[in-house]
């Protein structure tokens, strides 16, 4: 497994010793934005678009009379670094986050600026973005983030030949879905790839089929603190699919020793093994850079399914809408960071992320996306983000990180059988909100 695809994760597991090294080179690294009054520090998670990062501050100090600096921190190091020095001098002006749960904590420290007034004076600041994506780093009706790299929605991906020769089409219901499980088993193949071992893509299940039966309003309600959204009818429901489908063998029997973080399950899409996997977005790129003959010819996507009946919108979408950078209340040139967030919606910060491969989310991305390495699913995902209802983000990014380890458990438990339905609420009850 590469590092590349792991660090869209906030799960990513480390980086290698050399990308480590080289990452820790870039900028002073020490963040700080209060010890150096004539800078902004702009604090960034240590990986491949650090390059585009770079670039754009070099374009803002083109014409600023103060100066951002950019330091990063290796992957695998980022929360907790963060977690460290965010309420001390050596906190940064600026931060990348996950927005949602992520920041949600600082929210209510009051540590962070909230963005009304850049927005007022500069209305493109939020109406320059996709509005599911811009909505998740909302917190208590108070925008707290602009966007700054690319989206990634979880979509459901097939092998083209396996799904052929056992006469199954991409699934566009849950019944359909069901019927293609029993028919990929007849054939002699795990209907659906899962790195149960890494549990966070297991939650990728849970995470739609509870959209598309109850709505983004269940989740919303629970991650506000109203506990009674877990024992609902329509997260009953959701329950009883979720066993529907394990028991039915869509996942085979050793989806837990399975991990994507290591391209096992990976592997077995691309050696035909598997029918299915759920993943995010970055599982393209990481088909291509592991089977790249597989990925340009034989790898397909579509939707998750619908669930005939279910309250939630079939164009809803669950993932990571985007990463967002959120401004310290105590920096002491909020115009000089009002002036380098305009950046994130130019021409030159959407054209250099497309060049590696991210897709930005901001309302001119389209005119720029047939020069994208695969332009084809760069329109497709960008057409399903933009005509989103709903852009729900991922669990365990929504929710604090110290709910993570429980959150976790409750799932693979649940998922094993080891944890009945009673079980599994009583577990997400007890995950703290703030």
């Amino acid at each position: 497994m590469t590092t590349r695809a792991l660090m869209p994760r906030l799960v990513a597991t480390g980086a290698t010793l050399a990308l480590a090294l080289s990452l820790s080179a870039c900028g002073d690294g020490n963040g700080g934005g209060s010890s150096d009054d004539d800078k902004i520090h702009v604090l960034v998670y240590g990986d491949a678009s650090n390059k585009v990062e770079q670039q754009i501050v070099d374009t803002f100090n083109k014409t600023s009379d103060v100066k951002a600096v950019l330091d990063t921190i290796p992957g695998a190091d980022y929360q907790k670094k963060l977690q460290t020095i965010i309420n001390t001098p050596q906190a940064p002006d600026v931060f990348y986050n996950w927005g949602g749960g992520s920041i949600k904590p600082f929210v209510k420290a009051d540590l962070l600026l909230p963005l009304d007034d850049f927005i007022k004076k500069d209305p493109d600041l939020e109406k320059k973005f996709l509005p599911a994506v811009f909505d998740n780093a909302v917190i208590d009706g108070k925008p707290y983030g602009v966007p700054m790299r690319g989206t990634q929605p979880v979509l459901l991906f097939h092998n083209k030949e396996v799904l052929d020769k056992a006469g199954v089409q991409p699934p566009k219901t849950w019944d359909e879905l069901l019927d293609a499980v029993g028919k990929l088993k007849d054939a002699g193949v795990t209907p659906i790839a899962l790195g149960g071992g890494d549990v966070w893509p297991t939650q990728m299940w849970f995470q739609y089929l509870y959209d598309r039966i109850a709505g983004p309003e269940l989740f919303a309600k629970a991650i506000g603190g109203d506990k009674s959204a877990w024992e609902s009818a329509d997260s009953k429901k959701a329950l009883g699919m979720i066993r529907e489908l394990v028991d039915a063998g869509a996942f085979g029997k050793n989806y837990d020793s399975v991990k994507y973080t290591n391209g096992g399950s990976v592997q077995l899409v691309a050696s035909g093994k598997a029918g299915f996997e759920l993943m995010g977005s970055w599982y393209f790129s990481q088909q291509l850079t592991d089977h790249k003959e597989f990925a340009e010819k034989g790898l397909g996507y579509t939707t998750f399914p619908a669930v005939p009946g279910g309250k939630g919108d079939p164009a809803d979408v669950a993932g990571n809408p985007n990463n967002y950078y959120s401004v310290m209340k105590k920096t002491k040139h909020p115009e000089a960071v009002a002036e380098f967030l305009k950046l994130m919606y130019s021409d030159e910060f959407v054209k250099a992320h497309l060049e590696i491969g991210n897709l930005p989310t901001t309302t001119n991305t389209d005119q720029f996306i047939d020069t994208s390495g695969t332009p084809e699913y760069s329109h497709f995902q960008y057409d399903l983000v933009a005509d989103a209802p709903s852009f729900q983000l991922s669990w365990d990014q929504a929710y604090p990180q110290k709910a993570s380890s429980d959150m976790y458990k409750a799932i693979q438990q649940f998922f094993s059988g080891t944890l009945d339905t009673d079980g599994f609420i009583k577990a997400m009850q007890a995950l703290p909100t703030e």
